[in-house]
């Protein structure tokens, strides 16, 4: 199976893109296209998209519980870098930069949240 694109909501795209144009180039992403205050498109590595925008029902963007994108990173420094830009750029720590054992013996992880509270994953696996 493979994922063709994630979206994630914002009510703020001028806020949601600072976070995103900062996180997203650690994660070997590009933003592609933008449609103004309602929508932009990264494409990452693989080809695979994430969409930031706001909801077509025209409703107030809400974060999921138990909705959670895991970004794989090239290296623990990806990791790391991410995670930095995330906090530098308005978002919130959910989880330090580290190895997770719980998760495998290779799981090097960090979380965080946007400024609309989608929360995030940052990852590598390789050995220690």
């Amino acid at each position: 199976m493979s994922i063709a694109y994630i979206t994630l909501g914002t009510n703020d795209m001028a806020r949601s893109r600072l976070y995103y144009d900062a996180v997203m180039p650690h994660l070997g992403g590009r933003r592609e296209v933008e449609y103004g205050d309602q929508a932009c498109c990264y494409v990452m590595p693989g080809e695979q998209r994430v969409w930031i925008g706001k909801p077509h029902d025209g409703e107030a963007a809400v974060a999921g519980n138990g909705i959670m994108p895991g970004f794989l990173c090239c290296s623990r420094e990806a990791v790391d870098a991410a995670h930095a830009a995330a906090l530098s750029h308005g978002g919130t720590d959910e989880g330090e930069p580290g190895p997770r054992p719980l998760y495998g013996p290779d799981f090097y992880g960090a979380y965080a949240r946007d400024p609309e509270g989608n929360k995030m994953s940052f990852v590598h696996f390789a050995a220690s």
